[in-house]
């Protein structure tokens, strides 16, 4: 019933406001706000006290419940100040392979000369990432987006909240930003790997642990192998950093959707995106044949990403919504 409620408001909302666009400030016809739990026992403890005052006729019950009820009303107004005029200046989700987390990053900026304090950011069925905010400065939050199949996650409906200062109250509002999450395959499959007719052996590639020249050391990635990193780094406090060599041949290699028979569609692009990512662990070039497409070969980061992209929206269904307000 709760969640219910919450995707009938969450769509009049979006109704009420339209979309938005970065940057997005929260101005004060958009902050909604309710007691809480404590603010009905609150609410109920005070009535009880008029009550009783009125009952007996004892000014000091009186006063004491009316100096109570304007501490409430204090709270209501700093709990409504403590959400308002926040702006979010960058909302950015990075790609994931599909059964792992994505993560969504934001930027929130405090324009005012106060510090906002635990401003929680969330979307349906995700912890809150929580940050508070200092005067005048910006403040990161990362959420982690949870993937299932393959395609576009759409992320349409982000809620900020806070409660403080007293927990009486909790104001929140909502932004709808066309933000997506693009799902890869899961990168998985046991056929070796490919090697293109008229490779070009010989030539010196950046490559994983089966190289003979060391390299160095790059930023470690979603599929590379937990035997290339570098965990004596890691321990003293450095991030996950994997070893690069040199090998002496690197061959080119032609992934072709057509060349996997024997595998439905979902087993043939999984094995695809294995492929992807064991290549350019390796530094070697790769091309990626699709029925339709093709992606002549290269490598590095941004390749990578165009393959698995690529395969990623393959013969893509309709998009799936990260928040029952867009369901």
């Amino acid at each position: 019933m709760k969640r219910f409620l919450r995707a009938r408001i969450a769509r009049w909302a979006r109704r009420r406001q339209g979309a938005d666009s970065l940057p997005a400030t929260i101005h004060y016809r958009r902050i909604y706000i309710l007691p809480t739990r404590a603010g009905w026992g609150f609410a109920l403890l005070l009535f009880c006290m008029f009550i009783a005052g009125l009952n007996y006729s004892n000014s000091t019950a009186l006063f004491l419940t009316f100096w109570f009820a304007g501490f409430a009303l204090v709270g209501l107004q700093r709990c409504h100040r403590n959400l308002l005029g926040i702006t979010l200046q960058g909302a950015s989700a990075a790609p994931a392979f599909a059964g792992s987390a994505s993560e969504l990053e934001l930027t929130l900026e405090n324009p005012a000369p106060l510090t906002r304090l635990r401003i929680e950011a969330d979307l349906p069925g995700i912890a809150p990432s929580v940050a508070d905010i200092a005067a005048t400065s910006a403040a990161r939050l990362s959420l982690e987006v949870p993937t299932t199949v393959r395609g576009r996650l759409l992320i349409d409906g982000l809620r900020l909240t806070t409660a403080l200062p007293f927990g009486l109250f909790r104001a929140w509002t909502w932004v709808y930003l066309p933000l997506e999450v693009i799902v890869y395959p899961r990168a998985r499959g046991s056929l070796p790997l490919p090697t293109v007719a008229g490779a070009t052996p010989g030539a010196r590639t950046r490559g994983g642990s089966g190289g003979d020249e060391w390299l160095g050391l790059r930023s470690f990635r979603d599929g590379d192998s937990p035997r290339q990193v570098a965990w004596k780094a890691y321990a003293r406090g450095a991030p996950l950093l994997v070893k690069e060599y040199c090998s002496a041949t690197a061959p080119e290699r032609l992934f072709d959707f057509g060349h996997l028979p024997g595998l439905d569609t979902e087993r043939r692009l999984e094995q695809l995106a294995a492929w992807v990512v064991e290549a350019e662990n390796r530094g070697e070039r790769y091309a990626l044949t699709l029925p339709g497409s093709k992606l002549a070969p290269d490598r590095g980061p941004q390749h990578r990403h165009r393959c698995l992209r690529a395969l990623a929206l393959y013969a893509l269904a309709p998009a799936r919504h990260a928040t029952p307000s867009a369901a």
